[in-house]
């Protein structure tokens, strides 16, 4: 073959990409799980601070790391760095799955208005952490030197 990458190189870059991937994800899931039963230790099981934690701290790095790896980010970083911690360990971390079935087990439980309340600080917390993490990568990005 001449000119081009074969399609056995490709299919193997792409085999690669869902390796780092899955990878990322065994990260952030663990993860997940010990900030989870951190904060049921240290606050107790009646509201689900673990979720609301790692939901804004995974927005926050989302954010950041998108922002500074980005195409005017002040860090060069190649695809598979970014599908790796954005879409692996990112999103092995943060738990919108969990958030949406604690949200309705609250709603189940009599408590609907906790369960709004939830929504909200969570949404709030997590686009606040966005848009902090983007601010600060940003100014990261505008930093004199290499």
């Amino acid at each position: 073959m001449t000119g081009g990458t074969s399609p056995w190189r490709a299919r193997a870059d792409v085999v690669a990409l869902y390796a780092l991937v899955g990878l990322g994800s065994l990260i952030g899931g663990v993860l997940r799980a010990l900030a989870s039963f951190g904060a049921v230790a240290l606050l107790g099981p009646a509201f689900p601070w673990g979720t609301l934690f790692v939901n804004t701290l995974g927005s926050f790095a989302i954010g950041f790391y998108a922002t500074l790896t980005g195409p005017d980010g002040r860090v060069f970083a190649r695809t598979r760095a970014r599908q790796f911690v954005m879409a692996g360990i990112c999103g092995g971390f943060t738990t919108f799955s969990v958030f949406s079935l604690e949200t309705l087990r609250l709603v189940q439980s009599g408590a609907p208005l906790l369960a709004a309340l939830y929504v909200l600080v969570s949404l709030a917390a997590w686009l606040g952490a966005v848009a902090a993490g983007h601010l600060l990568a940003q100014r990261l990005n505008r930093l004199g030197g290499p």
